[in-house]
């Protein structure tokens, strides 16, 4: 990745519990996040209308929604 990229796509490391499902989940949670924050800056700049916005970010959480589930993510087992 160039400095560019980087700076545009900022990941963090993970900290928890290391598990393959935990790591998916938590780059889908970051990229949910940093996809929520363009939104947000489009909405307040005035060049995305307030209700594309919203049914924008709704389908955003929609998918992490279907993430979770899919990689089993705070299921408890017995």
């Amino acid at each position: 990745m160039t400095d560019r990229d980087q700076f545009i796509f900022p990941r963090n490391r993970y900290y928890g519990d290391f598990k393959p499902e935990n790591v998916v989940f938590n780059a889908n949670l970051q990229e949910f996040a940093q996809r929520v924050n363009y939104i947000c800056n489009l909405e307040t700049s005035g060049k995305l209308p307030p209700d594309e916005a919203y049914e924008a970010i709704k389908d955003l959480w929609k998918q992490l929604k279907a993430s979770k589930r899919e990689l089993n993510i705070g299921e408890t087992s017995s």
